[in-house]
């Protein structure tokens, strides 16, 4: 009977790791919310978020979403508008609505034809990294400079007609 419980007790704390979490917060149409928003699990945004999102799961932003602020996620499908910085460290997903008036850093990317970005893009296997060095604004800094060494090789040519 105490050997039950202690499965149980096993397989209910194996999903705060953050494994096949079934919960999801929401922000329905029509709701507005300002401040920071954290969680472990996912967020379904459809209203009005005036304020940054952190989630360890996924964020999605309904054609009807509106984020004035950062995004911090794990995955993040996006069909509304951000206005803010996205920080993906896996995939993002941008369908044919959405809007980005901000910097993007993600390790992948699937955008759909019609999407729009509007600020710098960075994509890195190592995208936790940038981020951790970059903090939460947009100071470039390190990145710039890992931009400028994979930059070096094509601009060589344009370099040696600057000096000439």
């Amino acid at each position: 009977m105490f050997n039950n419980n202690k499965k149980d007790k096993e397989s209910m704390s194996s999903n705060k790791t953050g494994k096949n979490l079934p919960s999801v917060n929401m922000i329905s149409e029509g709701t507005e919310l300002k401040g920071t928003l954290e969680t472990k699990n996912d967020i379904r945004i459809a209203g009005t978020l005036d304020g940054e999102a952190k989630a360890e799961g996924k964020i999605i932003v309904s054609s009807t979403g509106k984020v004035e602020g950062n995004i911090e996620a794990v995955d993040a499908d996006i069909a509304g508008n951000v206005d803010g910085e996205v920080r993906v460290t896996n995939k993002l997903i941008l369908r044919k609505s959405a809007t980005i008036e901000g910097d993007i850093y993600t390790k992948t990317i699937l955008a759909e034809e019609g999407s729009q970005i509007n600020g710098s893009f960075h994509m890195s296997e190592n995208i936790k990294d940038e981020i951790k060095k970059n903090g939460l604004s947009s100071k470039l800094g390190d990145s710039k400079s890992n931009d400028d060494k994979s930059d070096n090789s094509a601009n060589q040519g344009k370099s040696k007609v600057k000096k000439d």
